[in-house]
């Protein structure tokens, strides 16, 4: 599928579309008819095959033979059990890794080689689409048809993208002031750590697998113990399609156990990691405490969506919601602060209350499903707990406010409104479906507050007026904005943020940058005909 029509689905709204795989079409529920929205739990049509570690190529129990539950979040019962790595795997996986890069075949064949094995597997992927995406939505919760048709094909899409740049590396050559000639080689950094979180476990996989491989890297990669299932699936395809053993190594684990081993082993060359802003402080801390390894830090946001005055209500509700409300609020860019012209404001929020009381929730395997549950019963308490301080604070809650149902971890589209800059649902990343409307006067003063942010990862901007635009996307203090779309994310586009939510970019020719090294070669010209 081509970025263009991949990002094209992701930025609109993904729940018109009505999937042909294994969905039972029994139509969407809404989320006020709790009798009947999930009156039924769907078995989903994929069997688990790897809860293993994969090692050197192969899948092996963790080293204390430990195991951990996966949960699905529909009910909160066992999917499977899967080993549960710690430090002990971690030196397994390193030492596999750090074989694979210096003596074996991954750094020396031809960069044209790798890009073979890499395209092989973005068709394997393919190949498997349904598979994988069942997979993603019974471990995570978000819906099927968002699995099946937006996220597994952008995973082919960005190993596709990052196979184009494997033989497209290189270095330069560049003028001395001597008589020298001088090169610049651009070399693999090594080995590269990468923890990935819970909400995207396969694109995220994907933007720091890719740029790794492409460069000639080894990798030891952290899933997230919520959702270790579908990495591991892929690491299978990865083999298929001819990747040497050794060159991914796939830890499935704890954070203070797994993660922090990765972040502080001394001989681990880089470490990416994607997730929440108090994690990372404590990541670039082991990092630099052990060999001060490069680090490359995707943190937390609280992104403002500016609905400017001049707006179409309907369309700028509907965006809005999106940006809010896709995959559960579970997105680190969620447009989660919404600012609305006071001329606009009380339309908006009568319209906004009507979308969320209509959004269809249930479960994630039904065709025509909005919002499935959240990914466990941590994330579920948080969320309700910030429902409760948004009441207590003072905000007027327009709709929602609890649990959807009586089993698993679903959450009623909620909506509040007169939230002020000082409340902890305005100031704090609450990840989830609680959408806090705030009203604003003029282009200075929302500039202000959307910068009133520890935070500074995207920002929306809804109007048609182009001054409007330009002024804005140079003022807000943001790594992405967004102008009448949200959450496009072609292979492309940079990502990362300002501020604390993180360091460097990821995605697009930036993030190569993440995993190589510069060395600069001089060599002394004896009577050069030409300098």
């Amino acid at each position: 599928m081509a970025s263009r029509r991949v990002s094209s689905l992701l930025s609109r709204s993904l729940f018109s579309l009505r999937g042909k795989g294994p969905l039972v079409n029994r139509g969407a529920r809404r989320y006020s008819n709790l009798a009947s929205a999930l009156e039924d739990t769907i078995t989903p049509p994929v069997k688990v095959q790897h809860t293993q570690l994969l090692l050197n190529g192969k899948f092996v129990d963790s080293a204390s033979g430990k195991t951990f539950p996966t949960l699905d979040p529909r009910t909160g019962e066992v999917i499977a059990q899967v080993a549960e790595g710690d430090v002990e795997d971690v030196n397994r996986a390193v030492v596999a890794a750090r074989k694979a890069f210096d003596q074996g075949p991954w750094p020396r064949m031809t960069a044209y080689e790798r890009s073979k094995i890499l395209f092989r597997f973005a068709d394997l992927i393919e190949k498997h689409n349904d598979e994988i995406a069942a997979l993603e939505t019974w471990d995570n919760g978000k819906p099927y048809e968002q699995s099946a048709k937006i996220e597994v094909p952008m995973l082919a899409r960005v190993f596709r993208y990052y196979a184009g740049w494997a033989d497209k590396i290189h270095g330069m050559t560049v003028p001395g002031d001597g008589s020298h000639h001088v090169q610049t080689l651009h070399e693999p950094i090594g080995v590269a750590g990468q923890i990935i979180p819970w909400n995207f476990p396969l694109l995220m996989l994907s933007w720091k697998l890719g740029p790794a491989l492409a460069c000639g890297n080894t990798v030891v990669l952290k899933t997230a113990e919520q959702t270790p299932l579908s990495a591991l699936l892929v690491g299978r395809l990865l083999h298929e399609a001819g990747l040497p053993e050794g060159v991914v190594n796939i830890v499935s684990g704890f954070g203070p156990t797994a993660g922090a081993a990765i972040a502080s082993h001394m001989d681990i060359d880089k470490v990416a990691f994607t997730g929440s802003t108090d994690v990372g402080k404590i990541v670039l801390e082991l990092a630099s405490k052990s060999n001060l390894k490069a680090v490359t830090l995707e943190l937390g946001g609280k992104s403002p969506f500016i609905v400017c005055e001049d707006a179409d209500v309907d369309q700028a509700v509907e965006l809005a919601h999106f940006a809010l409300f896709f995959n559960q609020g579970q997105c680190c860019c969620a447009g989660s602060r919404t600012f609305v012209h006071e001329r606009v404001y009380d339309e908006f929020v009568e319209k906004a209350k009507a979308r969320a009381i209509n959004r269809a929730v249930g479960d994630p395997f039904k065709s025509g499903i909005e919002q499935g549950p959240q990914v466990d019963s941590e994330q579920f308490e948080k969320i309700l707990k910030y429902i409760r301080h948004g009441v207590d604070s003072g905000a007027t809650l327009q709709a929602g406010g609890d649990r959807h149902g009586s089993k698993g971890y679903y959450i009623q589209p909620t909506v509040f409104s007169d939230v002020k800059d000082d409340m902890l649902i305005a100031k704090d990343e609450i990840f989830g479906p609680v959408q806090t409307i705030l009203k604003f006067k003029d282009l200075d003063e929302v500039i202000a507050r959307a910068n009133n942010s520890r935070y500074g990862l995207a920002a929306g901007v809804f109007t048609q007026n182009l001054d409007t635009a330009n002024r804005l996307m140079r003022a807000l203090r943001v790594g992405s904005v967004w102008i009448n779309c949200f959450d496009v994310f072609d292979a492309t586009i940079p990502f990362g943020g300002y501020k604390m939510s993180g360091i460097g970019r990821e995605k697009g020719i930036y993030s190569l940058n993440n995993y190589l090294q510069v060395k600069a070669v001089v060599t002394s010209i004896k009577n050069p005909a030409w300098l």
